[in-house]
């Protein structure tokens, strides 16, 4: 299924665009891709459904496609970079890569550093349960209670997520998050507080357990391209096909591929 959804979403960017004959000495980067024919993009490749790392070796994933369709449109070749999410981008600011699709949040302080396109998907803080009363959870006050056990991976913004917005429910921290989904399935945790695509990919994993996460996730965590400072022109280029993308309804097929079909889970290792 994926390559078909691909070449159906490729074609449609094509129509989109021109080739681009040169580009500005006043955008060095944007200069730089057309130049090399090359689109360099720096993730993780383990933050599904976003990116990940496949059998075939090949990162996949809602960003990894989203990638190729800006590489085609661009009429360039893609160059997925993968590094540690903490090197992403001090690696985007020593020039190594043309921009980083992983993920990442459009914060303040980032903004100070990089310039952000999007967002195109919307994450925050979510949880995953068995509870048809905490699934319909819509702020963070209905997870504080003294009757809940909510589990949260040790030392992530979730743990201090739950330690600041719910103090009166127990915290059990986990080492990793199937340790957490199995503390749910076996009713030894209310719920699992977590990002909101580790809540979706746990449903997808687990589609007939009763498990159920928000609709809406408790915080509001805006996704983006992160891009280099200083750049206009390629801030200009991709905020455009970004748009177009997002008007002719692609983004939205990409999410409903990654976030709701599941079929990509037998493409995992």
């Amino acid at each position: 299924m994926l390559r078909p959804l691909l070449g159906l979403l490729v074609a449609g960017c094509l129509l989109l665009q021109a080739p681009i004959a040169a580009a500005s000495e006043d955008s060095p980067v944007l200069s730089r891709i057309v130049k090399n024919g090359e689109l360099r993009v720096g993730m993780s490749g383990d933050q599904a459904p976003l990116n990940v790392k496949g059998k075939s070796g090949e990162i996949i994933g809602m960003e990894a496609d989203l990638a190729r369709l800006l590489a085609a449109a661009m009429r360039v070749e893609l160059k997925i970079v993968q590094k540690p999410f903490p090197e992403l981008l001090p690696t985007l600011k020593a020039g190594e890569v043309d921009m980083v699709m992983s993920g990442m949040t459009i914060t303040l302080e980032r903004n100070t550093r990089f310039a952000f396109v999007g967002p195109y998907f919307i994450s925050g803080k979510s949880i995953l349960t068995k509870s048809a009363t905490l699934a319909k959870a819509d702020e963070s006050q209905d997870i504080n209670a003294k009757d809940l056990t909510l589990a949260a991976l040790a030392g992530s913004t979730s743990q201090s997520f739950v330690e600041l917005v719910a103090p009166n429910a127990k915290l059990v921290t986990i080492q990793t998050y199937e340790e957490g989904v199995k503390l749910v399935l076996e009713d030894k945790a209310s719920a699992l507080v977590a990002d909101f695509p580790i809540c979706v990919l746990s449903l997808l994993r687990h589609p007939d357990s009763g498990l159920a996460t928000l609709t809406v996730p408790l915080t509001v965590e805006p996704v983006g391209i992160a891009l280099p400072a200083g750049d206009p022109l390629l801030v200009n280029l991709v905020e455009n096909y970004l748009g177009a993308l997002e008007g002719m309804g692609l983004l939205e097929r990409l999410r409903e591929k990654w976030f709701v079909d599941g079929s990509w889970l037998s493409e995992l290792p």
